[in-house]
């Protein structure tokens, strides 16, 4: 099979720098992605109110709730082209890519119905506080008119990412990323629309992005190449994506909701702690996002050399991963702690805004190298072919410990440091049984005398 000049083979070849080449861009994908829901931030923080900067934050652990699910799905149909991609096999590629398509546009149109429907009962349900709440409200239900875009966008970028490309899906977010900062501020500052400019600049800068990566695959001469009137839902492919990423979207979205009793928690300090909470989990987003690009390339170099049948090169996969992601959590976090007070001004300039947000950047960032191998590992597995097993660790280790602090540790103490504290300790307890299944499962696979690399349970 022709291999394109975008295209990485991860079957062959040193390993840290083809990690590096496939996770740098990756990062920077991330980063700007971010940037979305930072510059949302950003301007309604400095150009309307505390409680406007609140509204567009309370939304985001319940966003992620509802969503994590389906993004899940798109995590399913990556591991799957990394796999096809690895065997050489077009006509599986070919299925694969069209019956992705089509499921995230059918996912997409489901979260917007969902989106509409829930926003006020649930954001009810987590306490948001009176005077957020409204706003809160109106941005969740603009946002989620977007979802078709984002599910497009992230399924087709997965499958170029599975196949190496990480540096055409950080081109199309540049573009879109500079259309929403523009937009942000032109909706905010020009015609006073608030939360409603940001959500809708958001919104346009999503169908932009999902345009391109379309756009992207229906002028290729690879593989990949999509033709819009071939989409269609192989049977045999969604159930596969389904087996994969369906145990993946449900520990999404289960962290979620410990993320939703942590953040109803913080709710009930008022929504100056809620502003600088915000403020805070943006900072963070970026440590964690180049993290994630680490246990990306874990799970795709893993799922390459699963369909080449190249067992020795597995366990030196995730070695070399594990070491990046000490390496990039530890100076970015360090970084993050160290210019707090900096960075933190540029979403306020309310210094009780800026003096919670700095409670939990020293909790958070100091100790976010856990999450980053926790996560690491957990790709490895899921690369492996085995989904439920670390999906069933982490709704354990992580979300069942974080929930049970919540209960008994947080209300013998009721501080916003000790609610923290759930995070690294959770982070830690579960990167520890994660390592020792994957040791497990690695033995178990490598036994197999399997042609065909199936997905397992």
């Amino acid at each position: 099979m022709k291999t394109g000049s975008h295209e990485i083979d991860m079957t062959e070849g040193a390993l840290v720098p083809k990690i590096l080449s496939f996770s740098i861009p990756l990062m920077l994908s991330g980063i700007l992605q971010l940037l979305f829901n930072a510059a949302d931030i950003i301007v309604v923080g400095q150009f309307t109110s505390a409680q406007a900067m609140a509204a567009v934050g309370s939304t985001g652990s319940l966003n992620n709730l509802i969503i994590n699910i389906f993004l899940g799905l798109s995590i399913g149909s990556s591991v799957l082209m990394a796999r096809y991609y690895g065997a050489h096999s077009q006509k599986n590629i070919h299925d694969l890519v069209h019956t992705s398509i089509l499921l995230s546009l059918v996912c997409g149109l489901i979260l917007v119905v969902l989106g509409l429907i829930l926003a006020r009962p649930l954001l009810t349900l987590m306490g948001t506080p009176y005077d957020v709440i409204d706003q809160a409200v109106l941005y969740m239900r603009i946002v989620f008119l977007g979802m078709p875009a984002m599910l497009t966008y992230d399924f087709g970028a997965g499958i170029l990412r599975a196949i190496g490309d990480t540096k055409r899906p950080l081109a199309y977010l540049f573009i879109s990323g500079i259309i929403n900062v523009c937009l942000n501020l032109f909706f905010v500052i020009v015609f006073s629309m608030g939360v409603a400019g940001v959500a809708l600049a958001t919104i346009i800068s999503q169908y932009i992005s999902a345009t391109l990566i379309i756009r992207c695959m229906m002028n290729t001469d690879s593989s990949y190449k999509l033709n819009l009137k071939e989409l269609r839902i192989d049977r045999d492919k969604f159930f596969h994506i389904v087996k994969i990423g369906l145990p993946a979207g449900v520990q999404g979205a289960v962290f979620s909701i410990s993320n939703v009793l942590i953040q109803s928690s913080i709710n009930s300090f008022g929504s100056i702690a809620v502003a600088g909470n915000t403020a805070s989990s943006n900072i963070e987003g970026f440590v964690y996002t180049a993290m994630n690009s680490i246990y990306q390339a874990s799970t795709n170099f893993t799922s390459q050399n699963v369909g080449a049948h190249k067992k020795e090169r597995i366990t030196p996969v995730l070695l070399s991963c594990l070491a990046i992601v000490t390496v990039v959590g530890v100076a970015l976090g360090g970084i993050a702690v160290l210019f707090s007070h900096q960075l933190l001004g540029i979403y306020s300039s309310d210094p009780d805004v800026i003096a919670y947000g700095i409670g939990r950047l020293n909790v958070i960032c100091l100790t976010y190298f856990l999450c980053g191998l926790m996560d690491t590992v957990c790709g490895s597995i899921r690369g492996l072919g085995y989904s439920i097993a670390p999906t069933i660790v982490s709704l354990t280790g992580a979300c069942g410990l974080r929930i049970l602090w919540i209960y008994t540790v947080f209300q013998a103490n009721r501080t916003l440091f000790t609610l923290y504290l759930s995070y690294p300790a959770s982070w830690l307890v579960t990167f520890i049984v994660h390592l020792i299944c994957y040791i497990i499962f690695f033995n178990r696979w490598k036994k197999t005398d399997s042609t065909t690399a199936p997905v397992r349970a």
